[in-house]
């Protein structure tokens, strides 16, 4: 079979009762930076937390009756693992699923959870997906590919049905690339339905193997490195992924961690929504200007999964709140005697700043004999707050430091 508007249309019956109709939610700061219709299609808030439900099902669905019964087994990064799991649970079929040793452990607990066997092997989607071919000719499984499989790619493609309906003037979909198959299936969808939209396929900076390969022509690996975006972190695009990049995906661009977190947290506070790395990748390029956007445009992200780990978020959240000047990190000194603290902290308070944590300093910062050094970390409004704080310290006879930490601008 090929990908084609059709299949898409035939996976969206199929899926219908399955798999849910993500909303399409207006971004208002977004918009309002551009001047333009920004809209999040939230598959954060899929079954299983992600978009692969989608084509996991398609694939599963055709398989013949003996196909499941020998069992299903596929490498995942984490969330098409979640999709395959789910999927063969509904359908009766037994899943094994080989994820990279860096998986988050929020994913691998819920592949698990769904009833699927979990074989964790390697430091990449590559080594997981060799351990995957190995166990399939060892015991017989049926393998599903995460992206690489026509019915995969159009089950994706519902995504792209869901857009085009919910959202005819689309004139940008933006869209983030892992090995393909997401951007492969809704670029198909929407060029068959939306004249005239601009597709643009977002990668993280360390797993941005598109450019290369379409260079090449042919799917060339990228050297891989960390990322928050373990969703996306594939080296290299598809057999059958790149050639429907090339057709129809007008630009590629990168986006760095730095950009995904500011991204993630975006989405928290500005749209309440829980979105992972892979998921934030294209509220990030257009956060970071890296999507040309006009004011005449309906633009379209698509957050497409929801599955982060608890403790990274929290660090995410904190650290974007550093980068946006609501965090300070100051030093200064006090005298060494009792009860010296107590004025500096109610100079804070009267500036309407909140301690966070305070650490004292005395050898290794050669404080002068007498005083103690203190650093502290305030809560503030905003970075005019934190100068405000600053001054307010200064002008009750602190001499301060401030750390800087490269504050974005709004």
């Amino acid at each position: 079979m090929t990908v084609d508007l059709t299949g898409i249309r035939e996976a969206a019956e199929a899926q219908r009762g399955i798999v849910n109709e993500t909303p399409l939610l207006v971004d208002e700061d977004l918009s309002r930076r551009f001047g333009a219709g920004v809209y999040l299609k939230a598959e954060s808030l899929q079954r299983s937390g992600s978009f692969k439900i989608r084509g996991a099902y398609n694939k599963l669905r055709s398989l013949s009756e003996e196909e499941r019964e020998r069992g299903v087994i596929s490498p995942s990064a984490g969330n098409h693992a979640q999709g395959v799991a789910l999927a063969a649970r509904l359908l009766g079929a037994r899943a094994t699923i080989v994820m990279p040793g860096f998986a988050p452990l929020t994913k691998v607990v819920a592949t698990r959870e769904l009833g699927a066997e979990v074989v964790l092997e390697g430091d990449t989607f590559d080594d997981a997906a060799l351990k995957a071919e190995e166990l399939r000719l060892e015991h017989g499984y049926t393998s599903v590919h995460a992206f690489d499989d026509e019915r995969v790619i159009s089950g994706q493609g519902t995504v792209g049905l869901e857009i085009a309906e919910s959202l005819p003037g689309v004139s940008v979909a933006v869209v983030p690339i892992g090995g393909g198959g997401l951007i492969s299936g809704i670029a198909t969808a929407l060029k068959a339905l939306v004249p005239g939209v601009r597709v643009v396929g977002v990668q993280a900076e360390g797993f941005s193997s598109v450019g290369p390969s379409l260079q090449r022509g042919e799917p060339v690996a990228a050297a891989g490195s960390q990322t928050i975006a373990d969703g996306i972190a594939v080296k290299r695009p598809g057999g059958l992924t790149l050639p429907i990049i090339r057709d129809l995906v007008d630009e590629v661009v990168e986006v760095t961690d730095d950009e995904i977190a500011r991204a993630i947290a975006h989405c928290a506070q500005r749209n309440r929504l829980v979105v992972e790395g892979a998921g934030a990748a294209g509220a990030a390029a257009l956060l970071s200007g890296k999507v040309a956007v006009g004011a005449s445009d309906t633009v379209c992200t698509v957050l497409c999964g929801g599955n982060i780990d608890g403790d990274l978020l929290s660090r995410v959240i904190e650290q974007v709140m550093v980068r946006q000047g609501r965090y300070l990190l100051l030093r200064l000194s006090v005298l060494d005697r009792s009860g010296s603290l107590s004025p500096l902290i109610d100079s804070v308070a009267e500036a309407g700043a909140n301690v966070v944590d305070i650490f004292h300093r005395r050898a290794v910062w050669l404080a002068p004999l007498g005083k103690v050094g203190l650093e502290l970390v305030l809560e503030v409004r905003d970075g005019g707050h934190g100068d405000d704080v600053v001054e307010h310290l200064q002008n009750a006879g602190y001499h301060v430091e401030r750390e800087e930490q490269g504050v974005w601008p709004e």
